[in-house]
């Protein structure tokens, strides 16, 4: 049986090929989060790659949803009818808390760890007090690993990561090599009864923002996870049966350099669709403005009340700009219930052809 070790770890990780591949995750890394910073309104990405990395985390668990039934649900919160579509959306809410959280106090406890999966799971059933959790092979049914089953395991073990997660002086291994023991660490853990994946998926985020690596979260690297499942669940469970530390490592900083290149050249596209928007509105209408740019790539799907906001104008205003955008054909009007709703079809495109 398994026994977790506290951390740091005892024993050195950084093999002269994990050294390497840091360097080169590094460095993507460092690419993606220099040119974010050319997306003039954070909220853009935020509200559309965190999303991707919601919709992506969630498919690992089975839960499966569109892009547009995500957008409708955020543009009509009252509509929704999917429950994986409200599963997405709890993640996201979990993600952009965590990300608060970070951003305002700069450490993250157990009782934030524990409100995360609250919002993902919708129940308050905080670390696990009973036995007989297992982890099983999900074709054979096989009890694969049986994690801590005591809660006073769990809180130590739980305390023990969230100090090596926040307290920098424990270990001077690199930043993106921590990611993947903190990440290890935490799913053997596996401290609550439901939502162990997300949560921990979640935390790689929180922790990359955490070190500097990155200033919004928009590394999802569920697509590498989810893209490589299998690879992932046997390279996870190589560390418990055989100590295979490197395997693991290197897998996980694959998982950041190509999720971040990936993401490097979405939002590239992303940076080039808002200047021909803004090369083609500003050229014909003198209702242009950068609030309105950024209203139609902040919301894919965005409405009268959107702009009435984020623009300060009146709904008559409003509407005349979204109708004649339309007309214009830069946006596609469509109805749902009583109320109109205004696509960007360019940038639900370029997000929707991004998916798996």
């Amino acid at each position: 049986m398994y026994k977790i070790p506290l951390l740091p770890l005892a024993f050195d990780v950084e093999t002269k090929t994990v050294l390497k591949k840091t360097t080169s995750a590094s460095r993507k890394l460092a690419e993606l989060k220099s040119i974010a910073k050319r997306i003039p309104n954070e909220a853009i990405l935020i509200n559309t790659l965190a999303l991707q990395e919601a919709k992506d985390s969630s498919a690992i668990e089975n839960i499966i949803t569109t892009h547009d039934e995500l957008f409708k649900a955020n543009t009509f919160s009252d509509l929704i009818t999917s429950i994986a579509t409200k599963e997405v959306q709890n993640y996201t809410e979990a993600l952009k808390l965590g990300f608060q959280t970070i951003k305002n106090l700069g450490f993250l406890s157990n009782n934030h760890i524990i409100k995360l999966q609250e919002i993902l799971e919708k129940n308050n059933a905080g670390f696990r007090t009973q036995a007989g959790t297992t982890l099983k092979n999900s074709q054979t049914n096989e009890i694969v690993y049986t994690p801590p089953q005591d809660y006073e395991t769990i809180a130590k073990l739980m305390d023990n990561l969230v100090n090596y997660f926040n307290n920098n002086e424990l270990s001077d291994t690199d930043a993106l090599v921590k990611m993947a023991i903190i990440h290890f660490q935490f799913e053997s853990i596996h401290p609550f009864y439901d939502g162990n994946g997300r949560t921990g998926r979640i935390l790689n985020i929180l922790y990359l923002i955490l070190q500097g690596l990155l200033d919004l979260p928009i590394l999802y690297l569920s697509r590498y996870i989810i893209k490589n499942k299998a690879a992932y669940y046997q390279k996870l469970q190589a560390v418990r049966d055989h100590n295979e530390w490197e395997n693991w490592i290197i897998f996980m900083l694959e998982g950041v350099e190509i999720t971040a290149a990936e993401t490097i050249v979405l939002i590239e596209k992303m940076i080039n669709l808002m200047q021909e928007y803004k090369k083609h509105i500003r050229g014909k209408y003198e209702f242009y403005s950068q609030e309105l740019l950024n209203n139609l790539f902040k919301h894919p799907y965005t409405k009268i009340e959107f702009i009435q906001n984020d623009l300060q104008v009146s709904r008559l205003t409003a509407s005349k700009y979204l109708n004649t955008l339309a007309k214009d054909g830069l946006l596609t009007k469509y109805k749902i219930s009583r109320s109109n709703f205004y696509v960007n079809h360019a940038l639900f495109n370029l997000l929707s052809n991004n998916d798996m």
